[in-house]
């Protein structure tokens, strides 16, 4: 397994950033619960591009079902990448390269993978266009690119609470002042087009949280809204103060230790085979 990195990347500024928090919600991510609407689409011997790896939990089940083949887990961030190497190491996976790449200049040659995938990554990069058409431009015709990204506005809650209500506003204001699209899941098919990917398959899935998972959702947000690159974006631009997101913190926690506390988050998916 390699770790190399490049030198000449092209950064738009990531909303999240990788404060512990993120990181831990992210982990939870699988090939199950994150890619099983392209699942049919691997198979034993691909090469696969994992864009946006993150700290490599959709990536180990990836080189599972696809080895021998081998599968390039990218990202911007060597610590992140640092983390999804130790993950697939400990997986007891010899079949993934973790290397630093931009979305934008992927730095591979045209037609040299089977299957791109970038899950959530295009809601926070300002030209989702130009990165379908990398992603394409690196896939083999008769490959796959493979993509979803959430829906914010489309996100729905219940019990009521007007501190979730403010999260979203300053979330959707900080991810566009980013030039990101939070809404990017109904926008997948646009984006689609717009790249001149042929006879795009677009789709959707609903995760809801209830009982326990809407707990460590609540405990995940109420922590990244204090402690993230996101917090500090909100204070340094002076859009909340630290009580307000202690506020929101507080909401959050409330809200989860509802017992009919119910969380529904919309995802945008969309399969493409390159001609």
């Amino acid at each position: 397994m390699s770790n190399n990195s490049s030198q000449n990347v092209r950064r738009d500024h990531y909303t999240h950033g990788y404060a512990p928090a993120v990181v831990r919600a992210h982990a939870a991510r699988t090939v199950e619960n994150s890619l099983e609407y392209a699942l049919d689409r691997l198979r034993p011997g691909l090469t696969v591009l994992d864009l946006g790896c993150g700290p490599g939990t959709i990536t180990a089940g990836i080189a599972r079902l696809v080895a021998p083949g081998r599968v390039i887990a990218a990202d911007l961030d060597p610590g992140i990448l640092d983390q999804a190497a130790d993950h697939v190491r400990a997986q007891g996976l010899t079949n993934v390269d973790c290397r630093v790449m931009d979305g934008y200049a992927l730095g591979l040659p045209d037609d040299s993978v089977d299957f791109a995938h970038a899950h959530q990554v295009l809601q926070h990069v300002s030209d989702p266009v130009a990165v379908l058409r990398e992603l394409a431009r690196v896939t083999r015709p008769g490959g796959t690119v493979a993509v979803r990204d959430s829906d914010y506005g489309a996100f729905a809650w219940y019990p009521p609470s007007p501190g979730l209500d403010q999260w979203r506003t300053l979330y959707c204001r900080a991810a566009r002042a980013n030039g990101g699209e939070p809404d990017a899941g109904r926008h997948l098919l646009a984006w689609a087009h717009a790249a001149g990917l042929a006879d795009p398959l677009p789709g959707g899935s609903v995760k809801v949280y209830t009982g326990d998972q809407a707990r460590w959702w609540a405990d995940i947000w109420a922590e990244r809204i204090r402690h993230s690159a996101v917090a500090t974006q909100l204070l340094d631009a002076g859009w909340a103060t630290p009580d307000d997101l202690q506020a929101i913190s507080a909401a959050w926690r409330a809200w989860g230790d509802d017992p009919d506390a119910w969380f529904s988050l919309p995802n945008g998916q969309l399969i493409a085979t390159v001609r």
